[in-house]
């Protein structure tokens, strides 16, 4: 059964894939921050929508897909993959953190990858992923 906190990270994750930046952006509160391994923190809900049109213009038709859930109260982790075709076929894995405010939209979110522009298939070593 799905809960509040993973029916909206995944309606997130779709709007992430849709490329509209006011999508993504309407499921973060106004002063959101997305904190990564990877680059700086990305700050308010704006910023957010537009920089996940950007990802998704640069990926071409890439998609994410929570794997594994884990929420309580006003906090979740997740396991993901994100599935791309752009420049080739390659799948990217990761782990978030993700916090929630009163109204359900997400506040903040710690993410958890690896991206290597020479290796872009990552994920954990050894570990039989399904997909």
């Amino acid at each position: 059964m799905a809960t509040r906190g993973q029916d909206r990270i995944e309606a997130y994750f779709a709007a992430c894939g849709s490329g509209d930046a006011e999508r993504v952006a309407a499921h973060f509160s106004d002063d959101a921050v997305i904190y990564d391994t990877n680059h700086s923190p990305v700050r308010g809900a704006a910023t957010i929508g537009a920089f996940w049109a950007s990802v998704g213009a640069r990926w071409g038709g890439a998609s994410w897909h929570v794997d594994r859930y884990l929420g309580a109260g006003d906090e979740a982790a997740i396991e993901w993959t994100m599935v791309a075709s752009t420049p080739r076929h390659f799948v990217v894995r990761g782990s978030e953190w993700y916090r929630f405010d009163e109204e359900g939209r997400i506040t903040e979110i710690r993410q958890y990858w690896t991206f290597d522009r020479d290796r872009l298939d990552t994920g954990l070593v050894g570990f039989p992923y399904e997909r």
